[in-house]
């Protein structure tokens, strides 16, 4: 197995100092009499479920490769069950199945670098969703089950894969652990940023509880954060400049928030809290995941077009 990547070690022991450090955090809080019971039992549920999270989470990316493509493809699945089972998709069985099958197919594309075949699958999957739902010949629902079959298709199989993706390059690991370290910290500073100084709200029909003060906060220190991390990832490139450290950073914020968004509007549509209760305290896996959905397209074709992924 090849040397571990500085920055792959660096959040590794980074993320393994938060867990540590947490109880801690948890118990002055709860001397100072800043902790309802409520919030304690809620804080102690979610602290659980991320000791089980976070190893499962980092270790995939942090071996690379084959391991972290597999790993991507089972959040995908899991992911789409979700979404399925909360939409009602699951029961139109043959666009269901097509779904899964372009899921499939991507991971197979993915992990044999045929980069060009990954491209070309989102035209032909959309297509042989579009046309094979007409074999079922029942117009009516038609545009529904095969815009959600669409839509499943593109969040889980195409944006998800594009993060996949990464796990080809050299850089793939400590890029990868990069995004997820800071995806899920762009949450928690736009929670406390809202906390501290946000006042008018962002959306308030689709998430009652973002506010663009919290936005704002939580692009400025996650653009800095990623900009830092990044600086040592793509040491020596093209892409170590501030200009698009900074502009990587900023993607990542934005895109982030927009994936929480997305989903938040959807299960408004839907009438529920989450999409699931796969995890303790948190609810589903899409729940957990959902500001990973567009990160991983933005970053991908950035790096992309300035440096190359997986090229050589």
């Amino acid at each position: 197995m090849p040397a571990l990547h500085p920055v792959t070690l660096w959040v590794l022991v980074a993320i393994a100092a938060l867990l540590a450090i947490t109880p801690a955090l948890f118990f002055a809080l709860e001397k100072a009499g800043k902790l309802s019971p409520s919030l304690r039992t809620d804080l102690w549920t979610r602290y659980k479920s991320w000791l089980v999270l976070a190893p499962l989470m980092v270790i995939p990316p942090a071996i690379g490769g084959l391991t972290a493509i597999l790993a991507v493809a089972v959040l995908g699945a899991m992911c789409y069950r979700e979404f399925a089972r909360a939409t009602g998709l699951f029961r139109q069985r043959l666009v269901s199945t097509l779904v899964a099958i372009g899921g499939v197919l991507v991971t197979v594309a993915i992990a044999d670098r045929w980069l060009n075949f990954f491209y070309a699958l989102t035209s032909l999957m959309v297509s042989a969703i579009v046309i094979f739902a007409l074999f079922e010949d029942q117009p009516r629902g038609y545009i529904q089950r095969v815009a959600l079959g669409v839509l499943a298709y593109m969040l889980f199989g195409v944006s998800l894969g594009h993060f996949s993706y990464l796990a080809n390059d050299r850089l793939g690991p400590p890029l990868q652990l990069a995004i997820l370290l800071c995806v899920e910290l762009n949450d928690v500073f736009a929670y406390a940023s809202g906390k501290t100084f946000g006042r008018r709200k962002l959306a308030p029909n689709t998430s009652p509880n973002k506010t663009i003060g919290g936005a704002i906060g939580a692009l400025v220190l996650t653009t800095a954060l990623f900009a830092t991390i990044a600086h040592f990832i793509f040491a020596g490139t093209v892409l170590d400049q501030p200009v698009h450290l900074l502009a990587m950073g900023a993607l990542l914020s934005l895109t982030g928030m927009w994936g929480d968004l997305v989903m938040s509007s959807i299960k408004r549509d839907l009438g529920v809290k989450d999409l699931a209760a796969t995890i303790p305290g948190h609810g589903g896996l899409l729940d957990r995941f959902d500001s990973l959905l567009f990160v991983g397209p933005a970053l991908f074709h950035y790096v992309n077009y300035f440096l190359g992924v997986a090229r050589t």
